[in-house]
């Protein structure tokens, strides 16, 4: 349809835009319609607001584009931006309306030739990876407590400032060993490669136990040697594991996915590698206390099992006097039965006579049964009473044997140490030791020369 003809015909007049209307609708159409681009070219006009938002042209030799990129953006770039730099830029294109500029809104900023470096770096982590270098069932766990560190990187890096400091602080009893190496240069590979095997080779003789591969952060090109194939083979053959601290939390290199363990940064990985001296004697002396209490509580409660034993324990002459009771008791019902046997025997008697009296007694018989009778009843009596004292006897014979003063007569002695506590094993003794010994008659002090374990007898 003919706009222009159809106006004409109706009679109506064409909307009049603003010039802002126009700048905003031209801004919106390309934010809508054209998708964030990778654009590279050199920095010019670079300008840093007090708001912190940077505003710069990029150019080549046939254009230039005004770009701005906010605070929120700039801050993830950990690089200085400087006039004349070649960088590329992931932007979306838009204009800005107040001044009708055509403008780049950069979203992320990298040197030039990091597309490529990063490129190379996603093929040689597939081509690893498909090899098994990276999988989790070769890495190896550290060493809890080691005793001697490999630690490769620069002498002049601050990473082995940082590290140095972190185990002086966690585990100053660590021995260090350091493999001087370039971490950065055309040469960083090669010399990094020699390093790492030159502390496999010799970490049997140098008694290493884990070998620290450590820098600080850098752009992709400053950390590019921990890309390179040939250190992450070296890492991968390795003898003793191998912690990676390289650059900082968010960078990622090819040593890192190698490594037995990868730290963030080379004071975690400093942390990783080595034990916390105060923590774990910290440890130490909780479970040194906590043994202690109960060492102590189980000697409380021998020495009140002990003393429960004692009390329940009787002396001889307890056992003796315990026996005369039951014995002067037994001796008591002996006599009350015998009394009562004697009257019923005189009431039977008397029954006899009784019946005696109404008949011509038969005083023969009456005389032989009272015999009989008599004698029956003082013969029970007599073996009642024999048995009664051999039993007596014999607990009196027991009783002897209990009694330490039999024992001490044959020429036996009890000796007691300076507590007055019974000794019954010489491994209880030593030298110089003073002991007192009873006898059957009277006691003495004697001093231990020296003692020895005889084999038990019994």
């Amino acid at each position: 349809m003919n706009t222009g003809s159809s106006h004409a015909e109706t009679g109506a007049s064409p909307k009049i835009l603003t010039v802002g209307e126009l700048n905003r609708a031209v801004a919106g159409l390309l934010e809508r319609n054209f998708p964030l681009v990778w654009v590279s070219g050199e920095v010019s006009n670079l300008t840093r607001a007090a708001s912190g938002h940077w505003y710069f042209s990029l150019k080549d030799r046939d254009a230039q584009v005004r770009c701005v990129m906010f605070r929120s953006r700039n801050q993830g770039v950990d690089w200085p931006l400087r006039e004349g730099d070649k960088v590329e830029a992931r932007a979306l294109a838009g204009l800005y309306a107040a001044r009708g500029e055509f403008q780049l809104t950069v979203e992320q900023l990298r040197r030039a030739g990091a597309g490529s470096l990063f490129e190379a770096f996603l093929r040689l982590k597939e081509k690893l990876a498909s090899e098994g270098l990276f999988d989790e069932e070769r890495k190896r766990p550290l060493v809890r407590f080691p005793r001697v560190m490999g630690i490769v990187t620069s002498p002049q890096a601050a990473a082995l400032r940082d590290v140095l400091t972190t185990l002086a602080r966690r585990a100053p009893h660590v021995a260090l060993i350091l493999y001087p190496a370039p971490v950065q240069g055309s040469d960083a590979p090669g010399r990094l490669v020699a390093a790492i095997e030159a502390a496999s080779r010799r970490a049997a003789l140098d008694g290493i136990e884990t070998l620290l591969l450590v820098r600080g952060g850098g752009s992709i090109e400053d950390l590019m040697a921990f890309n390179h194939e040939s250190v992450a083979r070296a890492v991968a053959a390795c003898s003793v594991p191998v912690v990676s601290g390289v650059g900082h939390e968010t960078d990622f290199t090819i040593a890192d996915f190698v490594a037995d363990v990868r730290a963030p940064t080379p004071t975690a990985a400093a942390e990783l590698a080595s034990p916390d001296r105060q923590h774990w004697l910290a440890e130490l002396a909780l479970r040194r206390g906590r043994l202690l209490r109960a060492w102590q509580r189980g000697q409380r409660q021998a020495e009140q099992r002990l003393d429960d034993a004692t009390r329940r324990l009787k002396s001889p002459l307890q056992r003796v006097s315990e026996a005369q009771l039951r014995l002067d008791d037994a001796a008591r019902r002996l006599r009350a039965v015998l009394r009562a046997r004697l009257e019923q025997s005189a009431q039977r008697l008397l029954l006899v006579a009784t019946r005696l009296a109404h008949r011509r007694p038969d005083t023969r018989s009456a005389s032989l049964l009272l015999d009989r009778l008599k004698e029956d009843l003082r013969t029970s009596a007599e073996r009642a009473l024999l048995a009664r004292q051999t039993r007596l006897e014999l607990l009196g014979a027991r009783l002897k044997l209990l009694d330490s003063a039999n024992t001490l007569a044959r020429g036996y002695a009890i000796a007691a140490d300076a507590q007055g506590r019974i000794v019954r094993d010489a491994a209880q003794l030593s030298a110089g030791e003073a002991l007192q010994l009873r006898f059957a008659r009277g006691s003495a002090v004697a001093v231990v020369r020296e003692q020895s374990q005889q084999p038990d007898q019994g």
